[in-house]
C-alpha cells in the first residue's frame, strides 16, 4: 500500500515549505517556496555555511557606502543563493520573498522583485522559474499587478481572507498563498469554540477562495499554506498546491493509506458565492472588518521582519 504524500500527489500539486536543501531532496516536491524565517533558520542551523560564506566573500568584490547597504545585500543574494540551489533540485518553481519592512511601498516592492529576477537570471536561472512573493497588502498586490504585466510571476502571501485573494486575482497573481493554521490558530486563541476537522476556520477559508475561484474562471493558482496537522491538509485534497513543511510531508510519508479527493472545481459552479466588486477603499473595509484576516496580516508582516532582522544580525556578526 503506498504512503498518503504519494496518493496526495495524485491530486494536488506537492511544494515543499522550507529553505533546507536536504529536506527538499528527500521528498521530491514539484516546487519549493521559502521566506525570511525559514532562510534565518537554515542560516542558523551552520548546515549551510560554504553557501554563507560564498556569498560574504562575492559581496568583498563590491563596493557599499555602508555595513548596512553591506549587509542587505549579503541578505537578498543569501535568499537568491538558497533559491539557485533548490532550483536544481525541484522541476517547478522556486519562490522568493521580498522583504517585509517594503509591504506597504509598492514602489519599493517593484525595484526589489527586479533586482531578485535579475540576480537569478544572471546565475542562470530564468525567471519563468521564480516567483517573487509579497504580502498581500493593498500596496503589495498593485505591486504585484505592475510585476505580472512585466512578465514576473508572483506568489501573494499572508492570504487570509477572500478579498484579499480577489484583489490578487483581479491583479493578474500567477498564485496566492491562502494560510490555514494561523487562521486555526486565532480563532482558537479569541473563541470558545471547539474545532475539529469538520469546522476548521482555516480549512473553510481555503475551501471559500478556491470554490469562488473556479465557479468566476479566475486563473491564478490556489496554493494552500501554514498547515498545523496532516487533517487539515488531507481535507484540502484536490487544492492546486499545497505547500508544506518537512516534518508534515514526513508524517505524511510514513502513514499508509488513500487519500479521499475533497476540492473539485465542477463542485464550485452550483455554490451561492456572490461575485465582489473590490476596488482600494472596500478592500481595505473589508479587511478593516475582518478581525482575524487584519490582525493576522500585520502580524505575519512583523514575524517575517522580525526574523530578516535576526538573519541581517547573524550576517553582521560574521562581517
Amino acid at each position: 500500500m503506498t504512503n498518503k504524500l504519494e496518493n496526495l500527489k495524485k491530486y494536488s500539486s506537492i511544494v515543499a515549505d522550507t529553505g533546507d536543501i536536504d529536506s527538499i531532496k528527500k521528498f521530491s516536491p514539484e516546487d519549493c517556496t521559502t521566506n525570511p524565517s525559514l532562510i534565518y533558520k537554515a542560516v542558523e542551523s551552520k548546515k549551510y555555511q560554504t553557501i554563507v560564506n560564498k556569498v560574504i566573500g562575492f559581496s568583498s568584490s563590491r563596493a557599499f557606502n555602508s555595513k548596512i547597504e553591506k549587509t542587505d545585500f549579503i541578505v537578498d543574494q543569501l535568499a537568491i543563493s538558497f533559491g539557485i540551489e533548490l532550483s536544481k533540485i525541484v522541476p517547478g518553481y522556486i519562490s522568493t520573498e521580498v522583504n517585509a519592512d517594503l509591504s506597504f511601498d509598492s514602489k519599493a516592492t517593484i525595484e526589489k522583485a527586479q533586482h531578485i529576477i535579475n540576480s537569478y537570471e544572471e546565475s542562470g536561472v530564468k525567471k519563468n522559474r521564480v516567483l517573487i512573493k509579497i504580502a498581500g497588502t493593498w500596496e503589495g498586490i498593485q505591486a504585484v499587478k505592475q510585476l505580472e504585466a512585466m512578465g514576473i510571476s508572483c506568489n501573494c502571501t499572508l492570504i487570509f481572507s477572500l478579498t484579499q485573494a480577489v484583489a490578487c486575482a483581479e491583479a493578474g497573481a500567477f498564485l496566492i498563498s491562502p494560510f490555514v493554521g494561523r487562521i486555526l490558530d486565532w480563532f482558537k486563541l479569541n473563541t470558545k469554540v471547539e474545532f475539529n476537522k469538520d469546522n476548521d476556520p482555516g480549512v473553510e477559508s481555503v475551501k471559500k477562495i478556491f470554490q469562488y475561484f473556479k465557479k468566476y474562471k479566475l486563473n491564478t493558482i490556489v496554493m494552500a499554506a501554514s498547515f498545523r496537522s496532516i487533517s487539515q491538509i488531507i481535507e484540502l485534497a484536490g487544492c492546486d498546491k499545497l505547500t508544506i513543511s518537512p516534518v508534515l510531508l514526513d508524517e505524511l510519508m510514513n502513514l499508509k493509506g488513500d487519500v479521499d479527493l475533497k476540492l473539485k472545481p465542477e463542485d464550485s459552479t452550483s455554490i451561492d458565492i456572490p461575485r465582489l466588486n473590490i476596488n482600494e477603499s472596500a478592500f481595505r473595509w473589508h479587511l478593516n472588518e475582518n478581525q482575524m484576516a487584519s490582525f493576522k496580516l500585520a502580524e505575519g508582516i512583523r514575524l517575517f521582519n522580525k526574523d530578516l532582522s535576526k538573519l541581517r544580525n547573524l550576517i553582521i556578526k560574521q562581517l
